[in-house]
């Protein structure tokens, strides 16, 4: 089964198309373009709701956008004389929670059909997956649906209310959707989008030969909506929903579109990114009850007709960057897998010693605050300390000793050290001298230097012929003697950051602490500072200032 994405563009019935004008950042990151003369009024809509910022934006009657017998109006529903429940109940696997979830089908009173009727159409170019899934779940919550694909017999297959793929409460969905006359299969992209306000784009970006992205799809599909574009006067957001490499909608799609309609992004039409994270087998459930949903935009207009399709589900809305919101799929589904791997890689070790696995593992998973927690998982330096290094190479060795291979476990170490490799890269490329360190010990507010990386990195500068100087309130002369560290070391110790700063030529901060920020401030504008710790953003976008992962 292909494993379908999801480009979507939305046509809005705006009377005017934003102007050409001023680019603006709002807090999200976002580009908004405005005429001097309005930015007052772009300040004013800001502090508007995501539901009332839309509104703005579909403001204008929507025209029905459907031939018979699509109609959103109470004489194309069906007669319902009582409620019908869709309930999802798939079977769990050994290890699964049970899924119980249930959806309301066909019940709507006169004010719901006047929600509905008002509710931008979208169409939905691809049909696969996610495309038919995203196909139904719209329709469900009142918006009128459009899907297109080249596949004559998913076209058929779809018409007929039925699913063209097995997955859980999907035909049902689909089934109601037609009866209710809220979905319309068709194989041409050009009608879809001219007759449609939001058109959702669900193409494959299948793996090409060496490994990359293929993008293919994605760029017919551009090359389709750029041409509708071009005999359209309304406003019109494109949302692209395949998972994609960072920079692909802005370097390569936006260009397309831009090209094809002969209009300008964020100006005459929107552009978002909105990556789907629906699981195959739990697809619907994930659509409603989503973990989080990402809207990577170009204007904050688009962003808020995009974020009121979402309006009413659970998980927190994120607006972001388009390149941002490109790379979370990405790093989502490595980190999935790499919990996978891992997984499997513990409980191949505990069968060949005689331990169950699913015991180790249901303990593991209990420890919300450090194991299942954002803790350890953004970017910083290396780590070191009493535990991890020592715990990490225990592990490698018992799976050696029993013939185990655990080559995802057998790579951590090495990861760390080319950590501490990419750093000192970034420091000996700035051709100093004397370099200043804030903090030796493994992490701050401790006196434990053992395995630290920081010490390594000293080493490995010292071996180069750099002078180090150090501050660490924690860390004396006679500690580093202790520690082995060559007596020239032990001498360098500065008493405080004003001495540390005004007797090197770079400075490299290790400990995110008010000594460490107080060094960087201290040498901004004048010394180049490699910030290991990410000291927040205010030296994140200093001239002077480079962070070892951002």
């Amino acid at each position: 089964m292909v494993y379908d994405s999801t480009y979507v563009i939305s046509e809005s019935s705006t009377t005017a198309a934003m102007p050409q004008g001023v680019m603006m950042l709002n807090k999200n990151g976002l580009e908004i373009a405005v005429n001097p003369g309005e930015i007052s009024l772009a300040e004013k809509n800001s502090q508007l709701s995501p539901a009332e910022q839309s509104s703005q934006i579909f403001k204008a009657p929507l025209k029905a956008p459907l031939k018979e017998p699509l109609k959103s109006t109470p004489q194309s529903l069906p007669e319902v004389t009582a409620k019908s429940e869709l309930d999802i109940n798939p079977s769990p696997a050994a290890n699964d929670s049970p899924i119980s979830f249930k959806l309301d089908l066909l019940e709507l009173d006169s004010g719901q059909i006047a929600e509905i009727a008002a509710k931008p159409t979208i169409s939905i170019l691809g049909l696969g997956y996610v495309g038919a899934v995203s196909a139904a779940c719209f329709s469900h919550r009142g918006h009128s649906v459009i899907g297109v694909d080249p596949d004559v017999e998913k076209i058929a297959t779809l018409n007929r209310g039925e699913s063209p793929i097995v997955e859980e409460g999907l035909a049902d969905l689909l089934d109601n959707a037609r009866r209710v006359g809220r979905l319309e299969a068709i194989c041409e992209p050009r009608k879809a989008i001219m007759e449609s306000d939001i058109t959702m784009v669900c193409v494959g970006t299948p793996t090409g030969p060496n490994g990359e992205c293929d993008l293919k799809y994605l760029r017919m599909a551009a090359e389709q909506i750029g041409s509708a574009l071009a005999a359209k006067d309304d406003y019109h957001v494109v949302v692209f929903r395949s998972t994609v490499p960072p920079k692909t909608t802005r370097d390569i799609l936006i260009p397309i579109l831009e090209k094809a309609s002969g209009k300008i992004s964020g100006r005459d039409f929107g552009v978002c990114f909105n990556p789907e994270f629906l699981r195959e087998s739990s697809a619907i459930k994930d659509f409603y009850e989503p973990p989080k949903t990402v809207i990577g935009a170009v204007d904050q207009r688009s962003s808020a007709a995009v974020a009121e399709l979402y309006k009413g589900l659970s998980g927190e809305l994120i607006e972001t960057t388009i390149e941002a919101a490109e790379f979370v799929k990405y790093i989502d589904n490595t980190w999935h897998g790499l919990k996978v791997g891992f997984g499997n890689e513990v409980g191949r070790l505990c069968k060949a010693m005689g331990v169950d696995s699913h015991q180790v593992m249901n303990i593991f998973v209990k420890d919300t605050k450090l194991n299942l927690s954002p803790y350890y998982l953004r970017p910083g330096f290396a780590f070191g300390g009493s535990c991890l290094p020592k715990d990490t190479r225990g592990i490698m060795n018992l799976a050696a000793d029993n013939s185990v291979s655990t080559p995802l476990i057998d790579s951590i170490l090495n990861s760390n050290d080319r950590h501490i490799e990419h750093a000192l890269s970034m420091i000996t490329a700035c051709k100093v001298k004397r370099i200043g360190i804030v903090g030796l010990t493994f992490k701050a507010h401790t006196d434990d230097m053992r395995e630290s990386p920081l010490l390594e990195l000293v080493r490995q500068l010292q071996d180069r012929g750099h002078e180090i100087s150090y501050f660490d309130p924690n860390v004396a002369s006679e500690d580093l003697l202790k520690m082995g560290v060559e007596r020239q070391l032990s001498y360098s110790r500065c008493l405080n950051i004003e001495q540390l700063v005004n007797t090197t030529d770079m400075l490299v901060v290790g400990h995110n602490t008010d000594y460490g920020r107080g060094a960087a401030h201290l040498a901004k504008g004048f010394m180049p500072v490699v910030d290991l710790v990410g000291l927040g953003n205010s030296f994140k976008y200093a001239k002077n200032c480079q962070g070892i992962c951002w």
